[in-house]
């Protein structure tokens, strides 16, 4: 039976790959992607880097976990070139794991940001995402929340919801928390935030606008572009109607997530990825993923409306190497304050 899933999961990738209408000529160069955001309108970017270079992109699409535990599981034998994945844990636990290469490119150099970046050169930021509070101003009073840290008081008894534990996002907004304030002030943070919980817990960050939305609590936890998807219609019209109901807190300063990328350590076609790697790190490649998908760039807001109506944002100093260096105790202590 698992020789018959892994069989069926190689024929559905194998599947996959024929219908982007990418060429197979062996001879052509080529760069093949492994990336752990699901976003369509990131071919149009990739289309534009073929065009430039004539280096075809073959992409492979699958949760960010999966793909990791596939790198593990193909050693030597993988064919993936550039690793693409969302939040600092898991780009750093990659590193960690010894599935990325050291890169050296002084074009990446440049266009990243301090912090956004790996000491050790082995990944680089494309894009980034704040954390930020979304509540209902008919539920809680939206003046007396500034920050994280205020959803431990105790008048938002029942009234706070949160996604789930296994969220890679809060996960590191805790381990954010143990760098900015410290193990003790964390511990205390998440007790209080827990006790004030209106459980159960969500398994993603739309359910809690739209548990927002419906008075069912008054503030929960969330990615900014989640609620800039929802207010533009992506996800429907009721959707829409139901983040117009929402305000959007943003902390100051914030804490700030990423997307990022890194060469596979056993790639094939090194240079043609880190040539796609520049390209997405650069003004023109980070604006690209960013701006359809309401994140921001790397070196400016977005200049959507609707994201620009939440407000600009001051990242915090925390560096995205301290975040996967925490995550372990991150995790720990949210199963310790009871964080299901």
């Amino acid at each position: 039976m698992q020789k018959f899933k892994k069989f069926l999961y190689s024929a559905l990738t194998f599947t996959f790959l024929l219908n982007l209408n990418i060429p197979v000529n062996s001879t052509e160069k080529e760069v093949k992607v492994y990336s752990g955001r699901h976003y369509n309108t990131d071919r149009s970017v990739y289309k534009k880097f073929a065009e430039e270079t004539g280096i075809k992109v073959r992409l492979i699409e699958a949760a960010g976990i999966s793909l990791i535990e596939r790198l593990k599981r193909e050693g030597k034998n993988s064919e993936a070139d550039l690793i693409l994945l969302v939040d600092a844990a898991r780009i750093t636990n990659a590193a960690k794991a010894g599935l990325l290469q050291r890169i050296d490119s002084s074009n990446l150099e440049k266009n990243v940001p301090q912090g956004l970046k790996d000491p050790g050169q082995e990944w680089y930021a494309l894009t980034r995402r704040v954390r930020v509070m979304v509540a209902n101003p008919k539920v809680v009073d939206i003046d007396k929340i500034k920050d994280y840290s205020d959803l431990s008081d105790p008048s938002l008894k029942g009234k706070v919801c949160l996604r789930n534990r296994k969220s890679p996002y809060n996960q590191s907004l805790v381990a954010n928390q143990i760098v900015n304030k410290g193990e003790s002030e964390t511990k205390a943070w998440l007790s209080g935030m827990i006790s004030n919980v209106s459980k159960p817990f969500f398994p993603g960050d739309i359910s809690i606008v739209r548990a927002v939305s419906k008075k069912k609590c008054g503030v929960g936890i969330v990615n900014h572009y989640y609620v800039a998807r929802m207010l533009a219609g992506i996800n429907g019209r009721r959707d829409a109607l139901y983040a117009k109901k929402t305000s959007i807190i943003t902390p100051n300063p914030a804490h700030v997530n990423i997307s990022a990328g890194g060469i596979a350590k056993y790639a094939k076609n090194t240079s043609e990825a880190i040539q796609l790697l520049e390209f997405l790190a650069s003004p023109e490649g980070s604006k690209g993923l960013a701006a359809p998908t309401f994140e921001h760039p790397l070196k400016e807001i977005n200049q959507n409306e609707i994201v620009k109506n939440f407000g600009g944002f001051i990242p915090d100093n925390v560096t995205v190497d301290e975040l996967g260096e925490n995550n372990s105790l991150a995790i720990k202590m949210m199963k310790d304050a009871g964080w299901d």
